[in-house]
């Protein structure tokens, strides 16, 4: 897989947000995705996915979530992402920026995402698809 396809798959993920339109989250995650937040919950499996989506949507707007760059690491199979995130939930808008790295592994599809913040709060997802 090439650079190019690789920053797709992740400008894809980023405007699911942004858009609120999930409907192609299976194409990139696997059934079996663990995804476990800066803040401690931990969700196995796609449809444990949706509906922490789900809820995400009835309370929180992603205004944007802005790519800055892209640094990807050779030989490696890792992409890193710096970006900016805002928010709304009720009348309170957040906004911070982040790092987030990501390993494309087998079919080169995404297997391991860890996001910080400013914050230093961490988010780990590993998404793992066999073919």
């Amino acid at each position: 897989m090439t650079s190019s396809e690789r920053e797709l798959i992740i400008k894809t993920y980023f405007h699911m947000w942004v858009d609120r339109n999930f409907s192609s989250l299976d194409k990139i995650f696997s059934a079996d995705i663990y995804y476990s937040e800066c803040y401690g919950p931990e969700y196995f499996g796609l449809s444990e996915i949706y509906r922490w989506i789900d809820d995400m949507l009835e309370k929180q707007q992603v205004l944007a979530w802005e790519i800055k760059q892209f640094i990807h690491e050779k030989n490696t199979n890792t992409v890193v992402v710096e970006w900016y995130f805002k928010e709304q939930q009720n009348l309170n808008v957040n906004d911070f920026n982040g790092v987030l790295s990501l390993n494309f592994q087998l079919m080169v599809k995404l297997v391991l995402l860890k996001n910080l913040n400013q914050n230093q709060n961490t988010q780990l997802l590993i998404i793992r698809r066999d073919y």
